[in-house]
């Protein structure tokens, strides 16, 4: 079983520029996300960036790292182009958030297990129980809703289902609701297919880039965790992840 891990880190960013090179407690944020990575059940590791700082950096700490072509519409292209870099095969690509440092090796472990099923699916991702109505309305926490066998009927940045018998402030305790974590894992061909297809109208509403799959016709099958991430978009998640790196003893 091959499973490569590949982060795609961008240095331009509107809120955060440089953002994966921003310290956080003596490690670079690109290096924690790195070595949590490391630490899981993936065969390799690499990062796949823009810009030569990024790749200089990710070398002088040890890590692997390709350079990309800076125009990629997304991290999944960017993912496929360091792919087919590697001159390498795999039996499934995990697609690793680069600005979530706390990222959980189980979490990656649980989406590699899926790939050892006798027929693996095409692409899976994980999925997270909601636990507070801030979580289940905040438009920036994508919800999902799922078939029988854990694979996604719809992604929405609303709550689905609409529970049109109770008011929303009882909508929790009348329904298990879930929502989506941005970690994915694609079968090779999967990936290649999947990065030719224009965005597609329900992408372009919700403005998720997994509604494309969908549409375009592939199942994409799901695990659950219950172990939360902590993405970096702004100065204020960077101060939230210095707090959690200083109380948990994680600064080096």
């Amino acid at each position: 079983m091959l499973a490569i891990g590949i982060i795609p880190a961008r240095y331009a960013s509107t809120r955060l520029p440089g953002k994966p090179l921003i310290d956080l407690g003596g490690q670079s944020m690109i290096e924690r996300v790195v070595r949590q990575a490391e630490q899981s059940r993936l065969s390799r590791v690499v990062v796949a960036t823009d810009d030569a700082r990024i790749l200089e950096h990710v070398q002088s700490f040890g890590g692997e790292a390709v350079l990309t072509r800076p125009d990629h519409p997304s991290g999944t292209d960017r993912v496929r182009d360091a792919y087919e870099q590697l001159g390498t095969t795999a039996n499934c690509i995990v697609n690793i958030q680069g600005d979530e440092p706390f990222i959980h090796p189980r979490q990656i472990d649980a989406l590699v297990e899926l790939f050892t099923a006798p027929e693996p699916p095409a692409l899976a991702t994980l999925v997270k129980p909601v636990v507070s109505a801030e979580e289940l309305f905040s438009p920036h926490l994508p919800k999902v809703v799922l078939d029988g066998r854990g694979r996604a009927l719809y992604f929405s940045r609303h709550p689905l289902p609409y529970q049109r018998q109770h008011p929303e402030s009882e909508w929790l305790s009348h329904h298990r609701y879930l929502r989506h974590i941005g970690l994915y894992a694609y079968r090779p061909d999967v990936l290649r297919a999947i990065t030719q297809f224009p965005p597609s109208p329900l992408e372009l509403a919700e403005s998720l880039e997994q509604l494309r799959w969908l549409e375009a016709g592939y199942p994409i099958q799901t695990a659950e965790t219950d172990l939360e991430t902590i993405g970096i978009d702004t100065p204020e998640d960077v101060e939230r992840a210095l707090l959690r790196i200083k109380n948990a003893g994680l600064s080096s």
